[in-house]
């Protein structure tokens, strides 16, 4: 009998520490051993005020669902963000979240992630080797430049000289914003480009840029490619007292920028709806991490904003 009664005690034992095994297993496969899902964040750049935004949203969204997040800022280079998926890949995240710095630079990180198995998201910008990323979360900036340069050709009626401040050379938005506003301007021989150079999404840079260009010719309009940009425009031509007589309009629509509209300066904006973008970026990281199928290509229609319509944009 006493040896029935061992036995059934050590059958006992093994049971309960398979069990706790296959326990600890389960937590490890789904995210941190609390059970949470553990998400790298690499941002492009927390100095613009739109990617600040994206942040916000993630973060927001995140507590929501519980998701633990690891941050980091690329500082607007692509080298960064190369040593920061590093990290997070040693750190076993469950997926990733990449803004951008630079299409092809950042490629590497989608490598470096797939190479180690894990998920990951790109949202606002893309990469060149966009195939190896699992999902996609942004907006067609072609459409933006086409809203923005059609919107200027409007007020102009077709004619005039303009400038064009362009995003960082390179980066995804860039590129197909350039598109954008180009093939309009296919449709309008009679505006021409009198000006166009980058400023890097940098408020302090379009500033400097646009005083340069004002001390050789006349501009009716600037298009510049984010609002950051263009309110450095702005207060290049409110200083030299030529703001009333050029118009200007940017993309992301910034809270300064709304302010900038309600006030008589900025023309109008292209609004990019960070807060959708933020959101669907964790839920389909989220997703991802759990095995869970997800769709790849997921794009947020752009809106222009006037004067008009400022209500439904301003909170």
């Amino acid at each position: 009998m006493k040896k029935v009664k061992v036995v059934a005690a050590a059958l006992l034992l093994m049971i309960t520490i398979l069990a706790g095994c296959s326990s600890n297993g389960e937590e490890k496969a789904n995210g941190t051993e609390d059970g949470k899902i553990k998400i790298g964040v690499l941002y492009q750049n927390l100095q613009n005020e739109y990617i600040v935004g994206l942040q916000d949203s993630i973060r927001k969204y995140a507590k929501s669902s519980g998701v633990e997040l690891i941050e980091s800022d690329g500082e607007g280079k692509a080298e960064n963000q190369i040593s920061q998926v590093e990290n997070l890949i040693n750190q076993q995240v469950d997926a990733i979240i990449l803004n951008p710095a630079d299409k092809d630079g950042s490629a590497s990180v989608v490598e470096q992630a797939a190479a180690a198995n894990i998920p990951i998201i790109t949202v606002l910008a893309v990469v060149s080797n966009e195939e190896k990323v699992t999902a996609h979360v942004g907006s067609d900036d072609v459409e933006a430049g086409i809203i923005e340069m059609k919107h200027v050709a409007e007020l102009l009626e077709g004619k005039g000289t303009i400038g064009i401040i362009h995003g960082p050379n390179g980066n995804s938005a860039e590129v197909n914003r350039t598109e954008g506003n180009k093939s309009v301007l296919k449709d309008f021989p009679e505006i021409k480009v009198g000006a166009e150079q980058t400023a890097n999404w940098s408020r302090e840079e379009a500033l400097a840029l646009t005083e340069n260009w004002l001390q050789s010719q006349k501009l009716d309009a600037i298009v510049a490619q984010n609002d950051e940009m263009a309110l450095g425009a702005v207060k290049a031509l409110s200083a030299a007292g030529k703001l009333k007589e050029t118009i200007v309009i940017g993309i992301d629509a910034i809270p300064d920028a709304l302010n900038s509209i309600e006030a008589g300066e900025l023309s109008a904006t292209v609004f990019q709806d960070v807060d959708a973008q933020g959101k669907m970026a964790v839920e389909i990281a989220f997703k991802a991490a759990k095995g869970e199928k997800v769709v790849k290509d997921n794009m947020i229609p752009f809106q222009l904003v006037t004067k008009e319509n400022l209500g439904q944009f301003k909170k």
